[in-house]
């Protein structure tokens, strides 16, 4: 089979070669982008068309010399540009001039839950693309926030499909102005990264549509250019060559017209792959991190594999031609974009945009009134906490950066309370860094930093803990889910002590996922901080000192226990799977629709920390509602404007959440969902006009019997608030 095989290669080779040596033709560049995709199809050969479908090194995929079309190049990135990696292997090239602006983490971005934030974000990032040659970056990931374990949780944007699109729809917008594509991930349901490249997805129709499509609708919508396939299956099939994801939803329902490009390592199969709606493969015959590819290039299965498949008959050529176009199309948009500029790197710009987002992203979640900590109200002020100085950009997976800069928590808050006022214990250890490897400290050492940070504790006059989680294997990373719910590293019992010998303490952990808190009533404040990238010690340390006045609020739930959360209460078949070490193991989402606050709301579970939560330096209060009707009909809106009045000492921004309710329904329904979200700045005394338009579309549910969005009539409400559990308002109207 493989000298078979090889001949062939062979003989398609030599053809090539021939197309190859032609004499240049030069492309008519002043028609419109359809007509130029048209004319460069015309004119290139089978051979070249099938050649721009695969990669040919880990990050760039083919162009045609020939006809004057450049290579694609793509790079991991999310939350920044990564460092470049050699051409055919995972480690890192070494470069000297790679050096980028790491931003904060999506979860981070979601938290600011302000869309200006994310067109920000966007432009920053597609100039650091731009200044590093990248035509596509990998990112954003809008994956469903449904278990705290899921390691990649950091790199997406929360619990709720509305919160999810409408942040990344800006992003993507405005790095495609930047000539840029977002290659939007991981469609579609990669919601665990435990037996990610095996697992089956059972879904139903509803939870499909109505939880885990949205985001990646709503992308679509705005026009994104570049779509990814995940690494599982659903409906028994490869999602990176699933049929009903990306040819009768994707292209079929949605009308996609750009390129669909395979995550690393996730295509298997040449028939599927080609008759399937996969337009790039990449990373084939490595698992997308650190396995590597003994086969070249062209052993891809969307390289001489489908040449073969296509000139034996086995395969129509019209899927060539419909892949070649998709491609181009993202070639005129990126590469070949005469509008495109030149970008920048590691500008004060793009510094002052990430610490801006980081700002708004920090969510107190507990405060007594210690919080602002003001300089010069303590003598002695301790840091505890490895992440107070660790490099929390390191690790992670595809998301590792490598930033110009780095500005730490402990160095940050030195300079605001002076270098004599703050010691620092480290406290724990967690150990480097490696990619599906937990390396653990031994016990004594443990014990050693424990000790000494409660013996420090007992001389400081107050402690700021900035502990948490990292980018270790089994922690916030890609490729493993985490271990526990709890913090590693013994970090519940050296909180505990430190509280026994000084109560005057403030938990500001870094983490992308929540985790147990079980000394949470015993702490006078809370911070939940993120990835917050080159920013991270000086969005803190404003944060914590009141430099800064903060306003981000949680995307997701923090329960009290893991069997709080529905993914989990429902037993192995929902989480992580049944026959999970087998090569064909597979879950079924047995909480449905009721993912997050949807779940915790109906089955009336208390979450410790609400979705939508999240403290200020002041307070707001919220007048009473003005409503345009108490009735709307299929088509109809009603505006609602509320009040909403500064009634604290210092200015801050709110943001007032919109949830929508159907008192009785046919179906089951989610207690209420957020259909909208204003983030408004307001001065001492000031009051505001809030406004939301509520939409009929806004009250349906998806029916799987007409597949369908249907609003049933009857009593809805709107509910305003400050959280998904801090309703400060109602407005009841009738759906006709």
């Amino acid at each position: 089979m493989k000298i078979r095989l090889l001949a062939s290669v062979a003989i398609l080779t030599a053809t090539s070669a021939v197309a190859l040596a032609q004499t240049p033709v030069y492309l008519d560049n002043s028609k419109p982008v359809e007509q130029r995709i048209e004319d460069a199809l015309s004119r290139m050969t089978f051979a070249e068309k099938v050649g721009l479908c695969t990669g040919q090194a880990k990050f760039s995929s083919r162009g045609v010399p020939r006809l004057g079309i450049p290579d694609l190049w793509m790079d991991d990135g999310p939350h920044g540009v990564r460092a470049e990696v050699n051409w055919s292997n995972w480690k890192y090239a070494g470069w000297t001039n790679d050096s980028i602006t790491a931003f904060p983490a999506l979860s981070a971005l979601a938290a600011t839950w302000n869309p200006e934030m994310s067109a920000l974000y966007g432009k920053a990032l597609g100039e650091e693309a731009l200044y590093r040659g990248k035509d596509v970056m990998l990112g954003p990931g809008v994956n469903i926030y449904r278990t705290p374990l899921n390691g990649r949780n950091f790199e997406y944007m929360g619990e709720d499909p509305y919160l999810a699109g409408e942040m990344a729809v800006p992003y993507i917008v405005e790095m495609q102005r930047c000539g840029v594509s977002p290659c939007i991930k991981h469609f579609a349901l990669n919601n665990q990264e435990t037996r990610r490249q095996f697992i089956n997805v059972i879904v139903s129709d509803r939870a499909l549509y109505e939880i885990y499509l949205p985001a990646f609708k709503k992308a679509v919508d705005a026009g994104v250019w570049s779509v990814m396939g995940s690494y599982n299956k659903a409906y028994n099939e490869w999602c990176c060559h699933n049929k009903r994801l990306l040819c009768d939803i994707l292209r079929g329902e949605w009308g996609f017209d750009g390129c669909v490009i395979s995550d690393w390592g996730g295509t298997h199969e040449t028939y599927q792959a080609a008759m399937n709606g996969l337009d790039i493969e990449m990373g084939t015959h490595t698992d997308g991190m650190v396995k590597e590819s003994t086969e070249p290039f062209d052993a891809f299965y969307l390289a001489y594999p489908y040449r073969k498949a296509v000139l034996e008959g086995q395969i129509p050529d019209s899927t060539v031609e419909a892949k070649a176009r998709n491609i181009m199309r993202l070639f005129y948009r990126t590469a070949m974009n005469r509008n495109r500029g030149f970008g920048s790197i590691a500008s004060e710009e793009h510094y002052a945009a990430a610490k801006q987002i980081a700002d708004e992203s920090i969510v107190i979640l507990k405060n007594n009134g210690i919080l602002p900590i003001a300089p010069g109200k303590y003598g002695k002020i301790l840091v505890v906490g490895e992440n107070a100085t660790k490099d929390l950009t390191a690790g992670g997976g595809s998301s590792e950066l490598k930033p110009k800069d780095m500005y730490t928590p402990l160095d940050e808050i030195r300079k605001i309370y002076g270098s004599d006022v703050v010691d620092y214990a480290k406290g724990y250890m967690s150990g480097r860094y490696e990619y599906h490897v937990e390396h653990k400290i031994p016990q004594e050492i443990q014990d050693s930093l424990r000790r000494q940070a409660v013996d420090m504790a007992r001389q400081a006059d107050i402690v700021i803990y900035i502990g948490g989680l990292n980018k270790n294997s089994f922690q916030d990373c890609e490729g493993d889910d985490r271990y526990s719910y709890d913090l590693p590293f013994g970090q519940n019992r050296l909180i505990e002590e430190i509280i026994a010998v000084n109560p005057n303490i403030v938990i500001a952990n870094v983490t992308g996922n929540g985790y147990a808190m079980p000394w949470a009533d015993k702490v006078p404040a809370i911070v939940q901080s993120w990835y917050l990238g080159t920013m991270i010690g000086r969005s803190m340390a404003d944060v914590l000192s009141g430099r800064v006045n903060p306003s981000g609020k949680m995307p997701f739930s923090v329960p009290y226990k893991l069997e709080d959360c529905g993914a989990h209460q429902l037993g192995e078949r929902s989480y992580p799977g049944l026959d999970i070490e087998s090569d064909n193991p597979y879950q079924e989402y047995l909480d449905d629709i009721l993912v997050g606050y949807r779940w915790y709301d109906t089955k009336k579970i208390p979450a410790r920390y609400a979705f939508g939560h999240g403290l200020s330096y002041t307070t707001f209060a919220y007048g009473k509602p003005t409503v345009s009707s108490k009735s709307m009909t299929d088509g109809e809106t009603i505006e609602i404007v509320v009040p909403v009045t500064n009634s604290g000492k210092i200015a801050g921004k709110e943001i007032v959440q919109l949830y929508i309710s159907d008192e009785k329904a046919s179906v089951l329904r989610p207690v209420k969902e957020l259909k909208g979200f204003r983030k408004v700045m307001i001065e001492p005394g000031q009051t505001v006009d809030v406004a939301f338009t509520v939409k009929s579309d806004d009250l349906k549910f998806f029916d799987e019997k007409s597949h369908s969005w249907v609003a049933e009539p009857g009593k809805f409400k709107a509910l305003i608030g400050a959280s998904s559990t801090d309703i400060r308002q109602t407005v009841p109207f009738n759906y006709e």
